[in-house]
This record gives structure tokens, sequence and C-alpha cells, in this order.
């Protein structure tokens, strides 16, 4: 991906949006390591994710509970001292029946939600449906201008034209001419994006 994204730069390309597969804080901190490593890079990487907690809760103006110990623990050391007042650490899964669900929710865990839960996906693939009385909404979406030509959906469980946020973030991106690389923790004014 490294070599991708020099080639890219050599070429003159102005922003290039990394794929799914291609994105992880595990794999490359979301890319972010890339721009560590090539700080001369012309090119703007563009993940598409929503990866900063404090962004996160901004944006929806939740209580996050989390029930790993570990999960918690990274979590705080991510968020400011009034975003951490929202964070939660339960061992018990009636706490709210909305979740923000990132990847690896097991079926074991839905399981153990209460009736109607609600679980909305922030990572880069949907959950596996285990429950049939539960609601789950799609990973961020939108559907493009009509006469944007040449667009199919992105991913395969989503619509025909219908392309996830994540795409969507690198064509806007480029459309708006931000000079600013956006992955990893490298994120700009939430609000302006």
């Amino acid at each position: 991906m490294e070599e991708a994204i020099i080639e890219a730069d050599q070429k003159g390309i102005q922003v290039l949006s990394l794929g799914l597969l291609n994105q992880e804080e595990k794999l490359n901190n979301n890319g972010e390591l890339y721009i560590r490593r090539n700080p001369q890079l012309k090119v703007k990487v563009v993940d598409g994710m929503f990866n900063n907690v404090d962004q996160i809760q901004t944006m929806l103006k939740l209580e996050v509970v989390t029930l790993d110990e570990e999960e918690y623990k990274r979590l705080n050391t991510k968020l400011t001292p009034e975003a951490a007042t929202n964070l939660v650490l339960s061992k018990s899964y009636n706490v709210s029946k909305t979740w923000l669900v990132g990847d690896g929710l097991s079926e074991d865990e839905q399981l153990k939600t209460p009736k109607g839960t609600l679980f909305i996906p922030y990572s880069q693939f949907p959950p596996s449906k285990a429950r049939k009385d539960c609601f789950y909404f799609s990973t961020p979406a939108m559907i493009p201008p009509k006469h944007l030509e040449n667009i199919d959906s992105c991913e395969n469980w989503l619509p025909r034209r219908v392309m996830s946020a994540w795409r969507i973030a690198g064509i806007l991106h480029a459309l708006e001419g931000w000079k600013e690389h956006e992955c990893g923790n490298m994120m700009f004014d939430i609000d302006k994006v």
C-alpha cells in the first residue's frame, strides 16, 4: 500500500482514498503510518473513517458503553476529560438499547442485548445479523447525485449506486480541494466535513 501511495504521489494524484481492507488501526493506524514515514507526500491520503472517539461522541451525542476493560482503558487514553465522562464500563448488556458497534461484534454479544436493540455500525463492515427482533443499520453510506456517471455500489452489502461514506470522503476531499490528510487521527474540523 505504501508503494501505491508513493507511486500516486509521483504521478501527481491529488487524493488517494484507502480501500476498506487497506485501512485498520492495527495494520497501519488507518493510513497514518504511511504519512508519518513519508512526510514529503503531496498526495492527500483519506481513509474516510471516524476514528476519533471524541468526534463520534460529538456527532452523535451519545453515551458510549463498553463491556471490555481493555477497550475502556484504550478509549479513555484518547478522550478529553469532558468526553471521558460519556464513557462507561459496564458488565451488563442491558445498559442501552442503542449500540455503536465496531468490527468484531459477536453473535453471542448480540444475543445478550435486549429485544429491540438498535445496532449502528461505525466500522468498515456491517455486523452479521444474529437476531430478527433487533434493528441493524447499514454502514454509513450515501447516494451520489444522479448526474455522476459510472457509479456502482462500492460494497456488496449496499444497493446499486449507493457509496460507502469512506468512498464519498475521498471524492469530497478532492472536490473541496482540501489540503490536509484525513487518516488515522489526522482529522480536521468535523463540522466542516
